[in-house]
């Protein structure tokens, strides 16, 4: 399921204690492997038409295969769950279904720091268990309860490990119509910088260091990675990790918008990172200034045109194919970070075409969506490896071409 795909959540207390079956006691936790580790994931989905990418993980004894929504944008992982479901969408597999001993009880940590950000002083209903409800900004939310099983990871260094982490059992999905809505995913996996996020427990845990990756392919598909030694650091281009003032996202702080290597005169505008996203968002000023020095390029072969896929596009003489089609009518832009740290946006990396055979621009007005501050989505991080790396602070890229299997991917990168 892909509710609002940049949006911050809110967690909040419920006064529910679910019906849950019992199960049988609770397995010894498998040991910790003797160092950290990593761990390579195949993605699939893409921008168009699809709207998200999505990763495959093995949850629950014995582990079965969940399609999970990757959101760097987000701190908890959940799935749509029968506990009994109250309102769920039709989902890739059969409803995960827990049991009462996999219940996170009010005094775990982890449900501490979910109803943190609520209020430092509220109290479970009951105490065998951690409610919690996630809202979106455009009204999506999903309710349900914390539980913890095992998620089954193949490493790098071709063994296994289980290790129990805690997530949200969504009984309750306000997305599209009960029971009609048909959704490629099962559920979010959830990888922001808060402590309750899949690699801030593998850490804490001793399995992994603090450190995501991934490389979107423009073709569909891609990989994701946890762990510190997947990709040579010293290729990637850094930009120190800032705290954004509009929540606690990933962000390399203000950076100046350019066109064309021309500046668009706008002031820095903070940016923020989220895989979470489809599209990038600007707020109304870089906006205004990039679709004004877009328009003022074009040929006079492309005409504007109304699609429902985007609000802005373009139809040419001809139908277009590909985003190659069109390359040479559009002009990168520039953003340029904190100790001359620049990423290229390139024209693939900013429109789509549709299946109208319009080429459109997949930057959108923030400000329609109620956002004060900036999003580079999925379509701008594509064909590149983005690093969030919280052991040093810093978010790092590297273009390539995603489009190969993992290792020749990563060997490919200059």
């Amino acid at each position: 399921m892909a509710p609002a795909r940049w949006a911050a959540a809110t967690c909040l207390v419920l006064l529910l204690l679910l019906p849950l079956a019992p199960g049988p006691a609770r397995a010894a936790t498998p040991a910790k492997p003797p160092s950290s580790s990593s761990a390579v994931f195949q993605l699939q989905g893409d921008v168009y038409p699809t709207g998200h990418y999505y990763v495959t993980m093995n949850i629950g004894d014995p582990a079965k295969p969940y399609f999970l929504d990757v959101d760097t944008g987000s701190d908890l992982t959940w799935l749509q769950c029968d506990a009994p479901c109250q309102s769920c969408n039709k989902v890739p597999h059969q409803l995960y279904k827990p049991t009462k001993n996999k219940l996170v009880p009010c005094a775990a940590s982890a449900c501490t720091t979910l109803h943190g950000a609520e209020s430092p002083t509220k109290k479970c209903a009951v105490p065998q268990q951690c409610d919690y409800q996630i809202k979106y900004t455009d009204s999506a939310t999903s309710l349900g309860v914390l539980v913890a099983d095992n998620f089954t990871l193949s490493l790098r260094n071709s063994s296994s490990i289980r290790a129990s982490l805690a997530f949200g059992c969504g009984y309750d999905q306000q997305v599209g119509k009960n029971g009609v809505a048909q959704v490629a995913t099962d559920g979010l996996l959830g990888l922001g910088k808060g402590s309750v996020s899949l690699l801030s427990q593998l850490k804490q845990q001793g399995i992994a260091k603090n450190v995501i990756g991934h490389c979107l392919s423009t073709n569909g598909g891609g990989f994701l990675f946890f762990g510190d030694d997947v990709v040579p650091i010293s290729r990637a281009t850094w930009a120190p990790m800032v705290r954004s003032t509009s929540g606690n996202y990933y962000s390399p702080g203000s950076g100046t918008l350019y066109f064309d290597r021309r500046s668009l005169g706008v002031k820095p505008m903070e940016v923020v990172f989220d895989s979470g996203s489809t599209y990038t968002y600007f707020t109304a000023q870089p906006y205004q200034a990039t679709v004004s020095a877009l328009k003022a390029g074009l040929s006079k072969s492309l005409k504007q045109v109304s699609d429902p896929s985007l609000p802005l596009c373009w139809k040419g003489q001809n139908v277009f194919k590909s985003v190659s089609d069109v390359e040479k009518d559009f002009k990168s832009l520039f953003l340029s970070f904190a100790k001359n740290s620049v990423m290229e946006i390139p024209p693939k990396n900013y429109l789509i075409v549709t299946k109208n055979g319009n080429v459109c621009l997949g930057i959108l007005d923030g400000s329609a969506a109620k956002l004060n501050f900036n999003v580079i989505g999925d379509i701008t991080m594509q064909d590149q490896i983005i690093i969030y790396d919280n052991e040093r602070g810093q978010l790092g890229w590297i273009r390539g071409s995603c489009n190969r299997s993992t290792k020749s991917t990563m060997y490919s990168f200059p």
